[in-house]
């Protein structure tokens, strides 16, 4: 089978593996995105340069959805992201002591 070279997301995948990258637990959260823009003139040679623009992403975050945040674009950090709880252990006389062995015969 040959090896992937290409692995792609969803926004709500990566906003969902960012809420467990920050280590949230509660809250709605959305995905943010920040870009740069800038202008330029390009063209395939000097006599048809146009103006034009790049836009590059520059970041990737998240942000604590508002009330008006569309469902769409938000996951709850209680659900993605539950807080484990360990079960109890019931506490043992001699809890954490070594259980003593019977001797070996020679």
């Amino acid at each position: 089978m040959p090896e992937a070279t290409r692995f792609m997301f969803t926004h709500q995948e990566v906003l969902k593996l960012l809420i467990k990258q920050a280590d949230l637990h509660e809250g709605r959260w959305q995905l943010i995105v920040s870009f740069g823009f800038a202008g330029m003139n390009v063209g395939p040679n000097e006599s048809e340069v146009v103006p034009g623009a790049a836009v590059a992403i520059t970041g990737f975050g998240l942000q604590r959805a508002s009330a008006d945040s569309p469902a769409a674009l938000t996951a709850d950090a209680a659900v993605v992201n539950p807080t484990s709880v360990a079960p109890e252990q019931p506490a043992t006389e001699g809890a954490g002591q070594a259980t003593p062995r019977p001797p070996r015969g020679r």
